[in-house]
């Protein structure tokens, strides 16, 4: 692990935490993009939070922030954002969450496993543009 700032990775999170913003405010109509969508991507956004600002092995990265996003869920049961005393509708209360769901946890895993085939497939087709000597 080593701290290298990334401007394309830094752009990456403020494109996909607009998304989110979207999502929150103005798809709330739209069940299956609130409920889940939503949840596929922020653990997308915590990636490249990350890569903005740490040169990380990603397979590592990505299984962290399976067992972050997992940690914050069962957090969640436990009410935790109620008992640290944020106030609901405040801004760490909504980051925490407040309500459990197995089915989040499912969207943590499809989002961390689609980033992992996306990093994969990338790192692929530039190794192999590479000429042969």
């Amino acid at each position: 692990m080593k701290f290298q700032f990334s401007l394309k990775y830094l752009l990456l999170t403020v494109f996909i935490f607009l998304v989110e913003v979207l999502i929150a405010t103005k798809l709330s109509g739209v069940f299956f993009v609130r409920a889940y969508l939503g949840d596929v991507i922020v653990v997308m956004l915590l990636y490249t939070f990350v890569k903005s600002f740490i040169k990380v092995n990603d397979q590592k990265l990505i299984l962290g922030i399976l067992i972050f996003s997992f940690l914050i869920e069962f957090a969640q049961y436990f009410n935790i954002a109620e008992k640290l005393g944020f106030r609901p509708g405040s801004l760490m209360y909504i980051v925490i969450g407040n309500s459990f769901s197995w089915i989040d946890n499912l969207c943590y895993a499809v989002g961390c496993l689609i980033l992992y085939i996306i990093i994969k497939m990338t790192n692929n087709d530039s190794l192999s543009s590479t000429p042969n000597p």
